[in-house]
């Protein structure tokens, strides 16, 4: 009896050291493997989903992504909003490419296991390139939408952007950093997680994005207050950035689809407001002539 509660101990030791050493890895920026544009486009393009407005365009897009529990109904909404102010709205799935979309395994992205806000950067930066070659699409002209994870992963990219190393897990830029930068506008972070391992602050933003954070008070997923104090950090480094704090108000507020055990609850009236908010945020972008 006494050897096996020893084998079960030792056999839960070594589970614990092995996330242990892949959080480690995570928080280092290591990767086990890396993956080319190309190849990392031929994985993301099946999975994404492109809403557009009537008529042939070209049209200014937007990219949207997802918090750690995979593309659900508020990635629709927010895709309609853009829609109806004459944007192509791309919704880009990082999880089931990496077969993170069934019994659960997207909790890895949740508890910070794998696909980090780094490395889901490189998704983005694939998806910025391959806009450039869609009919009816004006890709010099793109604003982002990130909820939660999505919109850690489109803070990294904003600080990746200004060096010459590409995001964690690509061989290479799809395209110049300089260049991809160029395409992006406004930017909408919904209460994006911006704790210990979001490096978003490391460096600065390109001058010409403008963002919009939008925070929960009451967020029990991630922690506002670090959102705030990095709205603060970025924007001395030169970063247009506007911090909004909802009172009352919990993580994903925009989102009905749930996990059973979720505590989380959708609020119609957070929702509207935050579409409210982004409108007339995105009132203040014209379509501009390409710059690519």
């Amino acid at each position: 009896m006494r050897k096996r509660l020893i084998l079960v101990l030792a056999l839960l030791g070594l589970a614990a050291l092995a996330l242990g050493l892949n959080t480690a890895r995570n928080y280092a920026g290591w990767q086990p493997a890396t993956q080319t544009p190309a190849e990392r486009l031929a994985r993301l393009k099946p999975h994404w989903r492109i809403l557009r407005p009537d008529g042939p365009g070209p049209h200014p897009a937007a990219v949207l992504l997802s918090g750690c529990d995979g593309v659900h109904d508020n990635m629709d909404y927010w895709a309609r909003q853009f829609v109806a102010m004459g944007r192509a709205a791309l919704i880009l799935d990082s999880h089931v490419p990496r077969l993170l979309g069934k019994a659960q395994a997207w909790r890895a992205i949740c508890a910070g296991r794998c696909c980090r806000g780094a490395e889901r950067a490189g998704d983005l930066a694939v998806a910025l390139a391959a806009l450039r070659d869609m009919p009816g699409i004006d890709a010099s002209d793109v604003a982002l939408l990130g909820a939660s994870h999505g919109g850690w992963t489109a803070m990294e990219l904003m600080r990746q952007l200004g060096g010459d190393e590409p995001p964690p897990g690509l061989t290479a830029w799809p395209a110049p950093p300089g260049s991809l930068a160029a395409q992006l506008g406004p930017v909408v972070l919904l209460y994006p997680y911006c704790g210990l391992l979001n490096g978003a602050a490391g460096g600065p933003w390109p001058g010409h994005v403008r963002g919009l954070m939008l925070l929960a008070e009451l967020d029990s997923i991630t922690d506002s207050a670090d959102c705030r104090q990095m709205g603060k950090d970025l924007g001395a480094q030169g970063a247009h950035l506007a911090v909004t704090t909802y009172p009352g108000i919990n993580h994903g507020f925009d989102q009905r689809e749930r996990s059973l055990l979720s505590p989380l609850e959708f609020d119609a009236q957070a929702r509207a407001r935050a579409t409210r908010d982004i409108r007339s945020f995105m009132l203040g972008f014209s379509p501009r002539p390409g710059r690519i």
